[in-house]
């Protein structure tokens, strides 16, 4: 009686070892799918951090890019309103001199035709006094 009662015992505990370690498996095996399953999360939720991260920096970049074209486009306008203001400024000093050179020109001719015209009028004069003692 005791040594069925002692085997009874060995099969127990060999059957209850056998359970423990199904169970020990089965605990193993869904901590694992557990543990697979976190990291995968975890994988997923870094990539995607990742790619809001490059996103947000290409957005910034291509924020700042703008901003750096916009300030060139000003500075460019403004040298070029610059640039035709000076032009504006040595079109309006050559006109200015081309006419002063011009009325000067035509002062000269007008005082050599004046001139000119004197000593035609002087020759006619002597011509007709001239004319006038031969008569």
């Amino acid at each position: 009686h005791e040594r069925e009662h002692d085997r009874e015992i060995s099969e127990l505990i060999a059957k209850h070892e056998e359970e423990m370690e199904e169970l020990r498996a089965a605990l193993n095996k869904e901590q694992q799918q557990l543990l697979d399953e976190l990291q995968h999360q975890m994988e997923a939720t870094h990539k995607a951090e990742i790619e809001q991260a490059q996103i947000q920096s290409q957005t910034l970049h291509n924020l700042e890019l703008e901003a750096l074209r916009l300030s060139l486009n000003n500075m460019h306008t403004s040298q070029l309103e610059l640039t035709q203001s000076n032009l504006r400024k040595e079109k309006e000093t050559a006109l200015v001199e081309l006419r002063e050179m011009l009325n000067d020109k035509r002062a000269q001719e007008v005082a050599i035709l004046q001139s000119r015209h004197q000593l035609e009028l002087e020759k006619i004069r002597e011509k007709c006094l001239k004319e006038k003692d031969d008569l």
